[in-house]
């Protein structure tokens, strides 16, 4: 075993028991819930510690072992404060064969339950797709590149859980075990869960259903039949029957008009089948069309999308889900590519790209709810923002740099309380 010996700092390490409540708190209570799978009398890194390791060399912007390693062994005293880390911290060739060999699912479970406990409050808006880590495949085994499919809180910007599925194909049976999980204790009643047209099924919708919460699903080419009746409504449909909304958006470069529209006639969705197959969604109470008009610089693009839903929506509130689903992509999956390199790891034995992948939904979900630095005092030789202005909001990239290069702003990532 390869380990880091790192002479003590004579401090009193701080026990968890006394540790305030905090998110970091809740973080090593659901780690010490992990089953660790060495021999007991091998282990000098107890599980949580390495975890914990892991976590924060995470938020500090090490995207490998090797340098997770040396972040910790140059920031001991601060990991020292809140476990005791008597051996030091582990190599990087010792973190890699640990973190393959941890259960996934029990550390998905973990990170479901630490968020549940972090952010107490029952979500407004959950939005579910797919990610592919697409440098995670094995060529010399055949393996694939992982993919996850993830919930995401759409208005908090924070991600909920997540499923590992064998390829995209796969997505619709781990949907139903990611909202189940998710539904426990309540968690989803009252939310509104926005899938791509994948879950357009009845199996996934019922499942929504069951966990009290309503479905916002698209109606694309998978089901001709139904998109092309949805269309044959809004054209035949009286407009003093329609709710309808208009917002215009502008930026990077275009301009663009959404007309949201809500049809609350469905009584034709709730009949017999006319044929094997005519699919039925279970408490059908609104159809929506969205139709966008986009002005670019040379040209203009139209595009017309509809929906199906189980709850009794406005156009506002509708508009609010179909556009709110699509943070997935702009606050998560962009966010890990290109803050978090998640489609640059080359993790691919074991059970390391899961894991890690978890790890930086961890990581994400501590670095965004953490507060700014306090701004610089103002010198009168340096030009700076006027008095009483409101100081620039720091990116989530220049959050992870600071925590690496300042000890104090880690440990307020680390200590944010929990609301």
């Amino acid at each position: 075993m390869q380990t880091r010996q790192v002479a003590s700092t004579g401090r009193d390490s701080t026990t968890l028991e006394s540790l305030p409540k905090s998110r970091l708190k809740a973080l090593l209570d659901h780690f010490g819930q992990i089953e660790d799978p060495r021999e007991p009398w091998r282990v000098a890194h107890p599980l949580p510690e390495v975890l914990l390791l892991v976590v924060c060399g995470t938020i500090c912007d090490c995207e490998d072992y090797d340098l997770i390693a040396e972040w910790g062994e140059e920031h001991l005293a601060v990991l020292r404060r809140y476990l005791p880390y008597h051996h030091g911290v582990p190599g990087g060739r010792w973190l890699t064969q640990l973190i393959n060999r941890i259960n996934p699912g029990l550390f998905a479970a973990a990170f479901t339950a630490w968020v549940r406990a972090s952010w107490p409050d029952r979500p407004e808006f959950v939005a579910i797709d797919g990610k592919t880590s697409r440098r995670s495949h094995d060529r010399a085994t055949g393996t694939p590149p992982l993919h996850l499919v993830s919930a995401f809180a759409t208005t908090a910007r924070l991600v909920l859980g997540q499923e590992a599925v064998s390829d995209k194909a796969s997505e619709t049976t781990a949907i139903p075990a990611l909202i189940e999980r998710l539904a426990e204790d309540d968690g989803l009643k009252g939310a509104l869960v926005s899938i791509d047209a994948v879950a357009t099924n009845a199996a996934i919708a019922g499942t929504i259903r069951r966990a009290g919460a309503d479905y916002l699903l698209a109606v694309k080419a998978n089901q001709p039949t139904l998109r092309s009746e949805v269309e044959a409504l809004f054209a035949a449909a009286e407009p003093a029957a329609l709710d309808r909304a208009t917002d215009l958006d502008k930026g990077h470069g275009r301009i663009e008009e959404r007309t949201v529209t809500v049809a609350r006639d469905v009584d034709w969705l709730e009949g017999a089948r006319r044929f094997p197959g005519e699919l039925r969604l279970p408490d059908v109470a609104c159809v929506v069309r969205v139709a966008s008009r986009t002005e670019l610089k040379d040209c203009c693009r139209f595009e017309t999308r509809s929906y199906i839903s189980s709850a009794p929506l406005t156009a506002t509130r509708a508009a609010h889900g179909v556009r709110g689903h699509w943070r997935i992509e702009n606050s998560l999956h962009w966010v890990l590519d290109v803050v978090f390199a998640d489609d640059q790891s080359r993790l691919r034995k074991g059970h390391g790209a899961h894991n890690m992948a978890v790890v930086r939904h961890f990581a994400l979900n501590l670095v965004r709810s953490a507060p700014d630095r306090p701004p610089p005092a103002r010198s009168p030789l340096k030009r700076g923002p006027k008095p009483g202005s409101k100081p620039k909001a720091m990116s989530l990239k220049l959050r992870r740099k600071m925590a690496g290069w300042n000890s104090a702003y880690m440990q307020t990532v680390l200590s944010a309380k929990t609301r």
